[in-house]
């Protein structure tokens, strides 16, 4: 058993709340392997028998270099979220298995890499398709549009608190920190996002947690789960398709032309409010982002020479100071910035 296994048992013996949701029977061996979680949760495979699933619990801390504490009652509206989002397209999320909101965790379907590929795989290694980045767009925007209609989601999702500690505060409060002359515009940012009540929000829209699965996009990581402004997860996602773009040497129109499908296909879909204003929301959001990733809490890995970073801020910080109304006004920015 690997240290990082070890620890991930100790900290709570998973064979009885695996036992409490029926996952395991009493005395049933299972082989626990830890996965890759990102930076907010431990994941295990269990495998028991022939079955095969994942079990996945919220850290109260990020393993980030700065401080970057959050609820761990995410947990359970990730579970949640891919609850609701089953009910409007089934084939876009993992299927839940059980919950123990005792131990503070949940299990899933596991769905093997070899027919459902990391997208984040996939775009770093400059296989960029615009279809399905389209296909992405197409998707949120059609779960976006049925929660918007559903009058059970705003009570079920009002989790304001912890949208702010694992979103607002590490991307838009403390880039604020790092950048004062533009502290008052990510203030404001902050402001209009919190304040807007639209649709269910995944709110870690990443290619990081999308997996090209046989029948389409699924999405994974739903920690942030809020009621509030449908903008970020676009905005979100958006970002990553600059991001991928900012490495030295990366074809920059190729993840251009996946941000521009993935836009167009979401904002054909939105039926549920003006699309004009969600996408001035989105792109006033988007440069914001973008400088977030290289100067707030929560850095991409893969921007590792300081002339990348510096190309970033260069490109991100006039249009956080004049926001622009539409995101292509941004990838058009970002196409001239060299």
């Amino acid at each position: 058993m690997s240290g990082q296994q070890q620890a991930f048992v100790e900290t709570g013996d998973l064979s009885r709340p695996l036992r409490r949701m029926g996952l395991l029977k009493a005395g049933e061996p299972a082989r626990l392997t830890p996965l890759a979680g990102g930076v907010s949760s431990d994941i295990c495979l269990v495998e028991a028998g022939r079955r095969r699933f994942c079990v996945k619990r919220a850290l109260p801390r990020l393993k980030v270099e700065a401080l970057w504490e959050a609820p761990v009652e995410r947990n359970a509206a990730e579970a949640a979220w891919m609850r609701a989002v089953a009910r409007w397209l089934e084939r876009a999320v993992p299927r839940v298995l059980g919950e123990d909101a005792q131990a503070g965790l949940f299990a899933v379907e596991f769905l093997a890499p070899d027919d459902h590929p990391l997208w984040k795989t996939q775009l770093l290694a400059g296989s960029v398709d615009p279809d399905f980045a389209a296909a992405v767009g197409s998707d949120l925007a059609v779960i976006h549009a049925r929660s918007a209609a559903d009058p059970d989601i705003p009570a079920a999702f009002a989790n304001d608190d912890t949208f702010e500690a694992i979103r607002i505060e590490p991307y838009l409060r403390a880039t604020a920190r790092a950048h004062p002359e533009l502290k008052e515009r990510f203030d404001a940012l902050a402001r209009t996002t919190l304040r807007t009540k639209r649709a269910l929000v995944h709110g870690d829209v990443s290619p990081k947690n999308i997996l090209r699965g046989p029948l389409g996009p699924i999405f994974l990581d739903a920690e942030c789960a809020w009621f509030g402004d449908p903008a970020f997860d676009l905005a979100f996602c958006l970002n990553h398709l600059l991001l991928k773009g900012a490495r030295e040497g990366a074809d920059r129109a190729r993840y251009l032309a996946a941000f521009s499908a993935l836009a167009g296909a979401y904002l054909a879909g939105v039926d549920w409010e003006n699309a004009v204003g969600l996408e001035a929301r989105a792109a006033a959001l988007l440069p914001a982002l973008f400088l977030a990733r290289v100067d707030g809490k929560s850095p991409v890995e893969y921007l590792t020479r300081e002339s990348e970073r510096a190309a970033v801020r260069r490109c991100a910080a006039p249009l956080i100071a004049d926001p622009p109304r539409r995101v292509s006004d941004v990838a058009n920015a970002w196409s001239r910035n060299r």
